[in-house]
């Protein structure tokens, strides 16, 4: 199997999220599972029917965080600098049309959460800005259509030690 890229924070989140699983979420399922069963008949219980889904879901959640994280390739960023934009780096770009300005994180497909401006090196604009510096323009197809940005800034922000 190929290995996934992940930042350090990324693999510590995923880390934080199996351990949470494990000692918290799974341990209540099964207490709401036996509470469930103490009240009766099993065929007519919601409260049993909705633990069960939830520990379906959980169980599926546990194996899929496991198996990222035996994926999980912890790419090292101390060395990263800001004259291209790589994995890790943080880029700032201008929409050429509309002049708005937004800046991403590039990362790596398991960590990608547009509410946090972390794109995946996988999508269209992460593979377009992958290996460009400050100043270059690149177009962008996009599912809203093309899409024309200036990078006007490459950083690091999560500098590992």
């Amino acid at each position: 199997m190929e290995k996934i890229p992940i930042t350090k924070a990324g693999f510590e989140k995923l880390k934080k999220e199996l351990e949470h699983l494990r000692m918290v979420a799974v341990p209540e399922n099964i207490r709401d599972i036996e509470e469930a069963r103490s009240h009766g008949d099993l065929t007519e219980n919601a409260e049993y029917t909705a633990a069960k889904e939830r520990q379906s879901y959980l169980h599926g959640r546990l194996q899929e965080v496991e198996n990222n994280l035996a994926l999980a390739n912890v790419i090292d960023l101390k060395n990263v600098t800001g004259d291209k934009a790589v994995f890790g780096a943080s880029v700032a770009i201008e929409d050429v049309k509309t002049a708005k300005e937004i800046t991403y994180q590039l990362v790596g497909p398991l960590e990608s959460d547009l509410a946090e401006n972390k794109i995946s090196v996988t999508s269209p604009i992460g593979r377009a800005l992958i290996g460009k510096s400050i100043g270059d323009q690149v177009r962008v197809q996009t599912p809203g259509g093309v899409r024309e940005l200036e990078i006007i800034d490459i950083f690091v922000e999560d500098r590992q030690a």
